[in-house]
């Protein structure tokens, strides 16, 4: 079948008399074809966008690119300076007196690890009957506001902890007993810093000096680097 012969019902011959009207269907069909067309792509284009999202909902991909709501990211433990000091640790650790925590410089410890270290005390023969007890009787005497918070037998000794005034607040004092042997630590419970500085007040000379009068006071012996030299 040609071409021309299609054609031919929809465009039928235009007639050239002057008084004739044109046939107003074949607008009529041209118009109706046109609207058809536009149908069938509004149809075809409205299934390919249908098509589309249902293979974009059921992809896999999908929940890796899209985060879950009750999701939650884990908090991280603090880090700065300023929060560690808020959580000074007391009281022994495996048995042993804690080390300086690197964020407090007013602080002396017998512990190895601190980096403020001092060697324990030795207690003299004639002095170890009681000697938690005169260790306790010369900090009452010897610090201000000085108040007893613990007092324990433990198995690695007898450990007491006190707390007394101190240059920017109240310092915690640790003694272990054990023996002829007292380890100790003695820091600021308080960890001051000056904005915009990262590094805290203190130093460790005004700890120093705490411990030599209660020495002296107990009559004990405290060995130190300088000793040694002599």
């Amino acid at each position: 079948m040609s071409l021309s012969t299609l054609l031919l019902p929809l465009f039928p011959p235009i007639s050239t008399s002057k008084h004739s009207n044109p046939p107003i269907y074949r607008y009529t069909q041209i118009t109706t074809a046109s609207s058809r067309n536009s149908n069938t792509k509004t149809f075809l284009l409205s299934n390919l966008v249908s098509l589309a999202i249902a293979v974009t909902l059921n992809s896999p991909l999908t929940s890796l690119a899209i985060p879950s709501l009750n999701s939650q990211t884990p908090l991280l433990p603090p880090t700065t300076p300023f929060s560690q000091s808020k959580n000074l640790q007391i009281g022994l650790e495996d048995g042993k007196i804690r080390p300086c925590p690197s964020t407090n410089p007013g602080c002396v410890s017998t512990n190895p690890k601190s980096s403020s270290f001092a060697f324990p005390w030795e207690i003299p023969g004639n002095s170890s009957e009681n000697a938690i007890q005169k260790l306790q009787d010369a900090i009452l005497k010897t610090q201000k506001n000085a108040k007893i918070q613990a007092l324990e037998d433990t198995p690695y000794g007898k450990y007491l902890q006190a707390e007394v005034d101190g240059g920017f607040g109240r310092d915690v004092l640790e003694f272990l007993v054990k023996g002829d042997v007292v380890a100790y630590r003695t820091m600021a419970a308080k960890v001051t810093y000056v904005y915009p500085f990262t590094t805290a007040l203190g130093d460790s000379k005004g700890q120093e000096e705490r411990m030599k009068k209660i020495i002296e006071e107990l009559g004990w012996y405290a060995p130190s680097f300088d000793s040694m030299d002599d």
